[in-house]
């Protein structure tokens, strides 16, 4: 939607214009401050109110107008520290009291951050909006652990796949996501990952597929754990590999090991895993 210019409008040449009672779904990306986008940026500097998710560091939200009002309405896997609706009433709340309110969303709003849920809401009662994308998980974190995440060699599709709850993993389609020459990025799968290893066994996925967990992709902290399937679980566990964390899974996962150029090697499976290997 085309928003009237107002005197917080970008430079010359953009179409980005945050007007007062709209808001804004902004993708921040996976963490680097440096992967925004410049409406993103923009964005952030003309918010009167930024509500934004847990993901979201501090590097980012650094860069929002000194003035706004910073509002963290974060969700983690089994930790639902606000609930959609009262974040969707706390958009109707400042949108309807004139403000510039910017929704700052880990990743990109469209690829499981409910951002369509919310330009629903927003539409229904009658409040302007705008999106900003994102740099999504999948493709952040594979760059920075040196992953791409389709080659004419190994992977000719890419699966994004989400695995919070068990109703998620429930509801894939584990066949389709067992073929061969793919790459599955798994989202929110950390506490799921000895279910995922199970499914995708059993839907006939080789053991010897390679896999690679990126934990805190592109962060200053981030650590890359990798492995095949066959002890994807058990080697998380021996890591103690946390959220946040995705999971990218296929033959593309074993050139993390070759082609790593951000922080650390990738770590592989411990030596008493390896040898009961």
């Amino acid at each position: 939607m085309s928003l009237p210019t107002s005197a917080a409008a970008p430079a010359s040449g953009s179409n980005l214009a945050l007007a007062p009672g709209s808001v804004t779904l902004v993708g921040a990306g996976p963490g680097d401050p440096g992967l925004l986008t410049l409406h993103a940026l923009r964005a952030l500097e003309a918010a009167e109110v930024v509500l934004y998710d847990r993901l979201v560091g501090p590097g980012v939200l650094a860069l929002a107008n000194p003035q706004a009002l910073l509002v963290e309405v974060g969700k983690s896997a089994g930790n639902h520290s606000m609930p959609q609706e009262d974040i969707h009433a706390l958009m109707l709340r400042h949108a309807r009291g004139g403000q510039r309110v910017v929704r700052l969303k880990g990743g990109d709003p469209f690829v499981f951050g409910r951002g369509g849920e919310e330009l629903e809401f927003l539409r229904s009662h009658g409040i302007p909006f705008q999106v900003v994308p994102g740099i999504t998980a999948a493709a952040a974190c594979a760059a920075y652990s040196g992953i791409p995440l389709t080659h004419r060699d190994h992977a000719q599709s890419l699966r994004l796949v989400t695995a919070h709850c068990r109703d998620s993993v429930d509801a894939v389609d584990w066949e389709s996501l067992a073929q061969e020459r793919q790459t599955l990025a798994v989202y929110m799968g950390v506490a799921a990952l000895e279910q995922l290893q199970q499914r995708l066994l059993a839907a006939g996925r080789a053991p010897s597929t390679p896999f690679a967990l990126v934990e805190n992709g592109s962060r200053p902290e981030q650590r890359v754990v990798s492995g095949t399937l066959a002890g994807l679980a058990q080697i998380a566990r021996a890591h103690a590999v946390g959220s946040p964390a995705l999971l990218i899974l296929g033959e593309v996962a074993a050139l993390a090991g070759q082609l790593h150029w951000y922080g650390a090697p990738p770590l592989g499976a411990p030596a008493a895993l390896a040898r009961a290997a």
